[in-house]
């Protein structure tokens, strides 16, 4: 696997949590191409092709899986960076997270989060949340083609002429 050819960003630092959400991935053969960050430093530096990452070429990942209490740079730091760039505003974003505060909640839809959804704490259940959140998201949703947020839309008058 190249850095470019990610499926899914995972941005999460309990090492855990990304052991279980790898292996329900895994084991609902949802995504094969997976980037873990671990903290959201290395999430924005790998999005837009920076530090360890300033050789990769551009590609937005098809789902970001963004945590909300992380080291260096917190979730809705990364969220803001990802809906400011044209290159990454359209990708959805789903939130997993054990944050229950309503701060986070209100400021991540304000942020045009996809989704926020809470980790189970049993494992079962967390298994089964990730493996429906994965399953919709690079299965049932469609997204536009990454061309698709850069170009420009005809209006109906011009088309006409």
């Amino acid at each position: 696997m190249t850095h470019d050819e990610v499926e899914i960003l995972y941005v999460e630092d309990d090492a855990r949590d990304v052991e279980l959400t790898l292996a329900a991935l895994r084991l609902g053969r949802i995504a094969n191409r997976i980037q873990v960050a671990s903290d959201g430093a290395k999430a924005l530096d790998f999005l837009f092709c920076r530090g360890t990452y300033a050789g990769r070429q551009f590609l937005a990942p098809k789902l970001v899986l963004l945590d909300m209490k992380l080291p260096k740079v917190d979730g809705l730091e990364v969220l803001h960076a990802i809906r400011e760039d044209e290159r990454t505003k359209l990708v959805p974003v789903v939130v997993l997270t054990s944050s229950n505060e309503q701060k986070d909640i209100v400021e991540s839809y304000k942020l045009h989060v996809n989704s926020y959804i809470l980790k189970p704490v049993d494992f079962d259940q967390f298994q089964q949340v990730v493996k429906q959140v994965g399953l919709y998201w690079m299965v049932v949703n469609q997204t536009p083609l990454p061309e698709s947020s850069s170009a420009p839309q005809k209006t109906q008058e011009a088309a006409g002429s």
